[in-house]
């Protein structure tokens, strides 16, 4: 006399009408790890081929956060400002492609006589340039940027911290996404002569 096992159906075979409320759910929540998962691959891949910067930040010569915030905002940049007592810096959000590279020059044409150093890791390479006027002039070598900006901003581009962390810090950080265009034009008024009921030959608006 053989043993003869039951024959039992594999998952694949059984009818989809027939899983348990269970057995749906846990097999979508596999589903969607599998493209989370997915998602950060393709992050890291086109990081690792350049197409995506690391990080990116404008680094300035501004007293004041809110201030580098208001000019984003009607530069269409979005960004979190970090105070410095050497000049307030932007975190830029978009890194994709040469977003930097657009940031940089659209904030320095709408604000005329901004200047603004691009700080940007590609695929672990590190350059940084200085933006006048819509267009790139001068480069820096890292090391010598970094010994005339705060630490963060390396700690930033090279990826040991994050504005997260920074917020928990005892720094002034304004997000120029959350500025509305008239509270971004009363910030400037705030910072200049227009403010005071005079002129100013600072920095202006185009």
């Amino acid at each position: 006399m053989s043993d003869q096992t039951p024959n039992t159906p594999n998952d694949a075979d059984r009818d989809p009408d027939s899983l348990s409320e269970e057995e749906i759910n846990a097999a979508l929540a596999g589903f969607e790890d599998e493209l989370n998962g997915m998602d950060s691959f393709d992050a890291e891949l086109q990081g690792l081929l350049g197409n995506k910067a690391k990080a990116a930040v404008l680094i300035t010569q501004l007293s004041a956060a809110d201030l580098l915030a208001a000019f984003c905002q009607l530069a269409d940049i979005s960004a979190q400002c970090v105070a410095a007592k050497t000049g307030a810096v932007a975190v830029l959000r978009n890194v994709d492609g040469d977003g930097p590279e657009a940031a940089a020059r659209d904030l320095t044409t709408v604000i005329s006589g901004l200047s603004v150093v691009l700080a940007v890791n590609r695929a672990d390479k590190l350059e940084a340039t200085l933006w006048v006027n819509g267009k790139p002039g001068t480069q820096f070598a890292p090391p010598v940027l970094f010994m005339s900006t705060p630490e963060f901003v390396e700690d930033l581009l090279i990826g040991t911290t994050d504005i997260d962390s920074l917020q928990k810090q005892d720094l002034t950080i304004v997000d120029s996404g959350a500025m509305e265009r008239a509270e971004a034009l009363n910030v400037i008024a705030q910072h200049t002569k227009f403010g005071r009921g005079g002129s100013t030959k600072g920095s202006s608006v185009d």
